[in-house]
């Protein structure tokens, strides 16, 4: 029993190296290249053969409903994004907290913001999905560039930075980071710990030429891309997959660009209370289930073989014990697998807190690196806890507009 329980072990464990090794490592020693920006005055930094005149004009694009006080705070620092030629594109959907009266009356000194009025739902299409949509089509300019109404740039840098790598040619979309605000307590640890290896996971995949998704808070693309697609088509009464499942279907490895830098992290409010975030969670994990197959095959080995790497411990552990209790003895091939497995675990676990540390560092130090071994294990239980729940949990209740 003990040979085949650590022979699993092994198996389990190496497919985790080989992820943390080959394809995390990616993320972690990315280098960014260095942004052309455009300070609001003096001399534009661009360097020769790219005047401002050239750039692409860019439409950023926040969906709102009933975020009228989110608003006042972050459309004037959209309007204030050191940039040559864009627009902020609100569409207010069916707001009645007083947005609209807000955007009739009160931005008109800011010379970047328009701002459309949805009136009605649709029942073909989910209405987050359709307010995109009449936005892509209304935008002014060739690229848009997503993100939500409680999220604040980090810096006036964050759409030039954002959309700088699309003046590559080959490159249609691409992936930026939005990290949570801090707060005290076990479910704020959870929700940047989750967070952080959501996004080692979409960039490290991403940079290993397999892009899978994206998150709406902070996400460009050129609009050409979405029409090609029909959109949302595929997915229209799917309730979420704005950003990932839109981006599951037509990224590829050439088309998809990262962006790391700070200066274009988009700072988010996190849910206050379990039920919220347990909502939220749900909702994501739903819509999982529509990716390509071989996306679904990578996820679930790495997740899979994450739970199991510490799930394996236990029954491990108490055959050990047992053993020694009872004064049983190895033989020569048991002893050698126990030695070699507890070995490679133990560099698995030094290797993801070194190198999930080091991308955790880069990425506004969303988890210390003190406590990567406890996050480590930590997650794998929410894993495995998420992934029981998704299977025996009938999902048929629809559960917000986002």
């Amino acid at each position: 029993m003990i040979t085949a329980l650590l022979i699993t072990w092994l198996i389990v464990v190496g497919i985790q190296l080989f992820y943390i090794l080959f394809c995390f490592s990616r993320t972690a020693f990315f280098q960014q290249p260095q942004p052309i920006t455009f300070p609001q005055t003096g001399e534009s930094t661009a360097p020769a053969g790219m005047p401002e005149r050239d750039r692409p004009g860019v439409t950023v694009v926040v969906c709102a409903h009933n975020e009228g006080e989110n608003l006042r705070e972050l459309l004037p620092l959209l309007n204030a994004q050191a940039y040559p030629v864009f627009e902020v594109l609100v569409m207010d959907d069916r707001s009645t907290d007083g947005t609209n009266r807000y955007l009739e009356n009160d931005i008109a000194y800011l010379s970047h913001i328009r701002f459309i009025r949805i009136e009605t739902d649709h029942e073909h299409v989910t209405p987050k999905k359709y307010a995109l949509t009449i936005a892509i089509k209304k935008a002014a300019y060739p690229i848009v560039l997503l993100t939500d109404a409680d999220c604040r740039p980090a810096s006036e840098s964050w759409l030039a930075a954002m959309v700088d790598p699309l003046t590559n040619k080959d490159k249609a979309i691409v992936l930026g980071f939005s990290p949570y605000e801090y707060r005290p307590g076990l479910l704020n640890l959870l929700i940047q710990s989750e967070t952080l290896f959501t996004a080692v996971q979409y960039f490290s995949l991403a940079l290993a030429g397999s892009p899978y998704m994206g998150v709406g808070r902070n996400l460009a693309y050129c609009t050409d891309i979405f029409f090609t697609n029909n959109g949302f088509y595929s997915h229209k009464n799917v309730l979420g997959g704005d950003d990932d499942l839109f981006i599951n279907e037509v990224a590829t490895g050439r088309n998809t660009a990262v962006c790391l830098d700070p200066a274009t992290f988009t700072w988010s409010k996190p849910k206050e209370t379990w039920t919220d975030w347990r909502i939220q969670k749900r909702r994501h994990l739903n819509v999982g289930k529509y990716y390509k197959r071989g996306h679904k095959i990578r996820l679930g080995l790495l997740t899979g073989s994450h739970v199991l790497t510490w799930a394996l411990t236990l029954p491990i552990g108490l055959v050990v014990l047992v053993m020694a209790l009872t004064s049983r003895s190895y033989t020569d091939t048991e002893w050698l697998l126990l030695l070699t497995v507890t070995g490679v675990f133990g560099f698995r676990i030094l290797a993801f807190w070194g190198i999930v540390g080091r991308i955790s560092y880069r990425l506004a130090h969303t988890v210390h690196w003190v406590l990567m071994p406890f996050i480590d294990g930590m997650l794998a239980l929410y894993y495995g806890v998420a992934g029981l729940q998704a299977l025996f949990t009938r999902k048929n209740k629809r559960y917000s507009w986002r």
